[in-house]
């Protein structure tokens, strides 16, 4: 650990990643008592993400370096969503590109905004959570741990990916064997 330059008694969490220094994203997710469990697996899953993006490696990998991540039901979602968002990253992307303005770029995203565009994009696209709530909570993490401006941007990318899941939904034919 390395000591702390913005003036605060609180002490940077630095991890040294082969070549790489890195301050933590999280820190100990125990200090977030006051969220949800599900928060503190969202939060669980931003880390062990930003990580695999940091790295240029598979997230499983890095969720397999942490067994604590998966030890107990609090953290079972957090995983869920590590796997989810690995396993759908693909069609997770074409849809975020598909709301992106003109110009942008998933690489041109601050990285932290990437991760949770990713990670309310599957719960949008594949999970039973309430479109509103996934995208609540990337804004939540947004404002604790990106840029001033995120919360806005997160706010138009997910509600896009959101409205453009809801338009596709309503054009597709019913199922009669559903």
């Amino acid at each position: 650990m390395n000591e702390n330059t913005d003036g605060s008694d609180q002490p940077r969490r630095i991890e040294r990643i082969g070549e790489i220094e890195a301050e933590k994203v999280s820190g100990d997710i125990q200090k977030h008592a006051d969220l949800s469990t599900r928060s503190k697996a969202r939060k669980q899953a931003l880390d062990v993400l930003f990580e695999a993006d940091l790295m240029s490696t598979d997230p499983i990998d890095v969720l397999a370096l942490r067994p604590t991540v998966v030890d107990n039901p609090v953290r079972a979602f957090a995983a869920e969503l590590v796997r989810g968002v690995s396993e759908h990253l693909a069609d997770i992307d074409e849809a975020l590109i598909a709301c992106l303005a003109s110009g942008w770029t998933l690489d041109r995203m601050p990285r932290v905004d990437r991760v949770l565009a990713r990670i309310g994009a599957y719960e949008i696209l594949f999970s039973e959570v309430p479109n509103p709530s996934a995208i609540a909570e990337a804004l939540e993490l947004g404002g604790e741990f990106s840029t001033d401006e995120s919360a806005n941007f997160l706010n138009g990318l997910l509600t896009g990916v959101s409205e453009a899941q809801r338009r596709a939904r309503a054009q597709a034919p019913e199922d009669p064997t559903a």
